[in-house]
């Protein structure tokens, strides 16, 4: 066992970039609809994915890591490290939300200056989060996960995965299940 924890996520991870990957593409070919749905479901997994971190992952890494760690430096350094990734996925919710907001207003076929506009203005607020996510994702990877590994148990690093499936597998009843797996 030893990592599912770390597994789970870091493979969300990919699941995630692949939908932005596609939403990206979307938003430069002007495919409104194409990019409101990915938009959405970008919105959606982000959001299920944080929700796991932020009620099981992080929870459990600082409890243990105050119990762990004779440091008390150590103890502030990763609580630091943790309040930076709430204030990115804050980031991320609240800006793929106004970016998600603006492009339901926007007709199907993109022809006028001002819908031009607020298209790019929209894929440039999409590219602020991929490469803010990119780096956060690092920083999870690299940190947070390393450190349930190291500092839970075989059956600890069970529950939370027990857990963070839980979270991971609860997707909006407005996705199918293959829109939700295989986007």
């Amino acid at each position: 066992m030893g990592s599912e924890p770390r597994q789970q996520l870091s493979s969300d991870h990919q699941a995630v970039h692949e939908v932005l990957k596609q939403l990206q593409t979307a938003l430069a070919n002007k495919d409104v609809q194409t990019g409101c749905r990915k938009l959405d479901l970008l919105w959606a997994r982000l959001a299920v994915h944080i929700r796991a971190e932020h009620l099981h992952l992080f929870p459990t890494v600082m409890t243990h890591l105050t119990e762990w760690s004779d440091n008390s430096e150590d103890a502030i350094k990763a609580r630091s490290i943790v309040d930076a990734l709430y204030d990115d996925h804050n980031f991320f919710m609240r800006v793929l939300a106004q970016a998600l907001a603006t492009l339901r207003e926007l007709p199907d076929r993109i022809d006028s200056p001002a819908d031009e506009a607020a298209l790019a203005r929209i894929l440039e607020s999409v590219r602020a989060v991929a490469t803010r996510l990119a780096r956060h994702n690092e920083i999870e990877e690299s940190e947070v996960y390393v450190w349930a590994t190291t500092m839970l148990t075989d059956s600890e690093q069970a529950r939370l995965a027990a857990e963070i499936n839980g979270e991971l597998d609860t997707r909006p009843s407005r996705f199918s299940l293959s829109a939700w797996t295989n986007e």
